[in-house]
């Protein structure tokens, strides 16, 4: 029988079935093994699989396979690394829920998450909320940031929650489509989805005054199915964000006003720092690349480790 992973908590999961039964899973002890998966987590929210129920119970059963995804968004294990950590899978876009305030995000996280989407072909669309809490010198920086943003090519929303302003638009996105909402603990993660769904109800706390930093809200990534199509998943808050299976040689494929400049480079092997020929560098001392989405690119080259084999 096949499934659809709702729920992950790390070694129990919530699937539904084609027929729409809800079970509790568990995958089957030599999964692991079998399946060759390198991630901390084997199976992931979205996840197609393949169960069998367990004798003797009604609502328990146990995974035996995964299907193929279509793409997924990873990112390096919080505890490990070395290892990474599949976010979701099978998703259409995902929205990075951004603030300038309470917390602020920063670009250098914005573009990190950018690179991974990109990486695994998943559309993007950023997110700035807590637009009443803004000042003037908020509203200049969210305009240059949009500015910079939309020329690349990704959609960028200036919302209010808490005012319920412009939270149409983020509903209009949503519809018909499998997304995943992602970002720092404290940005408003899940008061979007209750201001959008306000049936689905989900736990919030304020930002911790102390810190300005976010408090942990959502402690499992859990998807819901919108009741005017289409499906959402809420995901825990991402103070860090380590990419993982980008080598130096290809980040700058994943920034979307390098890669189209990569072959004008006098050199195959250029990663546009000191080469002499780099169509990139041109580009940026033209003003043609913004400078700072520039310097994101040198400083996530700089944390990149080399495999040694």
């Amino acid at each position: 029988m096949k499934a659809l992973v709702y729920k992950s908590t790390g070694s129990w999961y919530v699937i539904r079935a084609e027929d729409g039964l809800v079970f509790n899973a568990r995958i089957k002890g030599k999964f692991k093994i079998d399946a060759d998966i390198s991630s901390t987590n084997p199976v992931t929210v979205g996840d197609e699989v393949a169960f069998e129920r367990e004798d003797g119970s009604d609502n328990s059963a146990v995974i035996t396979a995964i299907g193929k995804r279509k793409n997924y968004i990873n990112r390096q294990s919080p505890s490990n690394r070395h290892h990474h950590h599949i976010i979701a899978a099978n998703i259409d876009q995902t929205l990075l829920v951004c603030t300038l305030k309470e917390p602020r995000t920063s670009r250098g996280f914005i573009d990190r998450f950018l690179v991974t989407a990109e990486a695994y072909h998943v559309p993007a669309v950023l997110i700035f909320n807590k637009s009443d809490l803004y000042r003037e010198k908020e509203r200049k920086i969210f305009e240059e940031w949009r500015d910079v943003y939309r020329e690349i090519g990704y959609e960028v929303l200036l919302i209010s929650v808490e005012k319920n302003e412009n939270t149409d638009a983020v509903l209009h996105l949503l519809k018909d489509k499998t997304s995943l909402i992602s970002g720092h603990s404290g940005v408003g993660k899940s008061s979007l989805i209750n201001a959008v769904i306000p049936s689905f109800d989900l736990k919030t706390r304020e930002v911790s005054g102390w810190s300005g930093k976010g408090m942990h809200t959502t402690t499992f990534a859990e998807m819901f199915d919108l009741p005017f199509g289409g499906r959402i998943i809420d995901t825990p808050g991402i103070r860090e964000f380590g990419l993982v299976d980008i080598s130096r040689q290809e980040l700058s494929h994943f920034f979307p006003e390098m890669r189209d400049l990569i072959n004008d480079c006098q050199f195959n092997n250029c990663l546009h720092i000191n080469e002499p020929g780099c169509a990139v560098k041109e580009a940026v001392a033209e003003g043609r690349i913004h400078e700072e989405r520039y310097i994101s690119y040198f400083n996530i080259l700089e944390s990149i480790e080399e495999k040694k084999y």
